[in-house]
């Protein structure tokens, strides 16, 4: 495909949303392209911060200018504009952005970058205060204030938001009940074996885990403040905070067309997201959209989903449309393998390739969890060949490049395991765990296996001298 030329002098690139995926994309068009006027619009704040970073300022190990990457001189020097101001309509005929003071943005390109937002599902009382979702600057500030003073909280959705907020409230001994709908958490993602082990890591910090549990109704003191809720057992669990983690969605809303005024107009197509293809258009020209809010007409690779809600895809998402921004040749999005990392209190879990929690028939795994359970390793293969297919660990760092090669090369199981080392990432005063997993492997095999000591880095820099 064809992209624009480099010779911008004229053209304004507008860009909603200032997370990982619109600053990715503004300052890459930036650096190819030093003609174009770049404006980035955001309601939330002012400057880029880092959305990952919001617990660990409630928990007091952050200020907020902390989780600024940017110092605020970087956007004035590289002559991208900055507007805080939330977007009411787009007037996609006249290229013309309406703000809810009427004023008005004209753009020539506009990349819709706008993230995501707390999902809701009808639940009599959640509009009460002491009751929200954490995506937000305005989500914790607003925490900030529900949950001073409180005496209990309790935590609806069995996913990683939860479990930052329930680790967040514990941090001001705030006792936490976590409503989790599925038989262990996370078991719609995760193996039964890893789902149990944060299981029993949960229990451990002192959170009252309640498996199997819904929320039914959240119970209002009669002056409008969440006083309880019941669960769909019956249960009147007390508290003054609820804290709605049950996933995020598109945040579109405002871009649907449904007001009166733009009714008439060409409506961007948006099914949960803005539908784009593989190179992030929209069926409006010159209007891409990029990161949680995009959905994909066709899934970028067999193992990915139509929306990707992950930081670094969103990062890949802005790289990708600023290349094709600021050159005559433009590329599809491909993404690679897939890799997610996350944090469940002091476990931290890693995931290379696709491992589902239950497998199908040509699916076979290898699982070693370390005796005092705080650390697994799962290495998911193919039956037929015995070639790997997938990764999952916790409490134990392995290097990305090495499985991104072992994947895309479609290493053997045996080959992975014999020289499991190499991906080794822990700190050296860490238990070496792979001569764990190589008895583990021997064993069920009836190998003899012994590990293979040179560096991964080591053959790295080996084969390009």
């Amino acid at each position: 495909m064809t992209g624009p030329s480099t010779n911008n002098a004229d053209r304004h690139v507008v860009v909603i949303g200032n997370g990982i995926s619109g600053v990715t994309c503004a300052r890459n068009i930036r650096k190819k392209d030093s003609q174009s006027k770049i404006t980035i619009i955001s309601g939330e704040t002012a400057h880029f911060f880092s959305r990952t970073a919001l617990m660990y300022i409630y928990m007091g190990h952050m200020k907020y200018e902390h989780t600024k990457p940017y110092e605020d001189w970087f956007w004035e020097k590289n002559r991208i504009e900055l507007k805080q101001a939330w977007v009411d309509q787009v007037d996609f005929e006249a290229k013309t952005l309406i703000f809810p003071d009427k004023s008005q943005l004209e753009y020539d390109v506009l990349v819709l970058a706008t993230g995501s937002k707390p999902n809701k599902f009808g639940w009599k009382g959640q509009e009460l205060n002491g009751v929200q979702g954490l995506y937000s600057i305005q989500d914790l500030e607003l925490m900030e204030k529900n949950t001073e003073d409180i005496h209990r909280a309790v935590v609806v959705g069995g996913g990683l938001i939860g479990i930052e907020m329930a680790e967040m409230l514990m941090s001001r001994d705030i006792p936490v009940t976590f409503l989790v709908r599925e038989k262990n958490f996370w078991g719609n993602i995760l193996p039964l074996e890893e789902s149990k082990l944060i299981n029993r890591h949960i229990l451990e910090h002192h959170i009252d885990l309640r498996l199997e549990t819904e929320l039914e109704e959240i119970i209002d003191d009669g002056n409008g403040k969440v006083k309880a809720i019941k669960t769909n057992s019956g249960e009147i669990i007390p508290c003054e905070f609820v804290g709605l983690t049950v996933g995020v969605s598109p945040n579109v809303d405002f871009l649907r067309g449904e007001k009166e005024s733009v009714s008439e107009r060409k409506l961007l197509e948006i099914n949960r997201g803005i539908v784009v293809d593989a190179y992030f258009k929209t069926n409006i020209p010159d209007v891409y959209a990029i990161g949680d809010c995009a959905e994909f007409k066709n899934a970028p690779a067999p193992d990915r989903k139509n929306i990707e809600q992950v930081w670094y895809t969103g990062r890949m998402h802005g790289e990708t449309l600023a290349y094709n921004l600021t050159n005559k040749n433009s590329v599809s999005y491909r993404p690679g393998v897939w890799f997610n990392s996350a944090k469940f209190f002091d476990i931290e879990y890693q995931t290379y390739g696709f491992v589902p929690a239950s497998f199908g028939e040509n699916e076979e795994s290898i699982y070693w969890e370390a005796t005092n359970g705080k650390a697994c390793l799962r290495l998911l293969y193919s039956k037929s060949d015995q070639k790997l297919l997938g990764v999952n660990a916790f409490g134990w760092r392995l290097r990305h490049e090495y499985f991104d090669q072992a994947i895309s090369k479609r290493y053997s199981l045996e080959k992975v395991v014999s020289e499991i080392d190499k991906a080794n990432f822990n700190p050296e005063f860490y238990k070496p765990f792979h001569e764990e997993v190589l008895k583990k492997y021997n064993k069920e095999f009836g190998k003899t296996l012994k590990l293979q000591k040179q560096s991964f880095f080591k053959k790295l820099i080996g084969s390009r001298a």
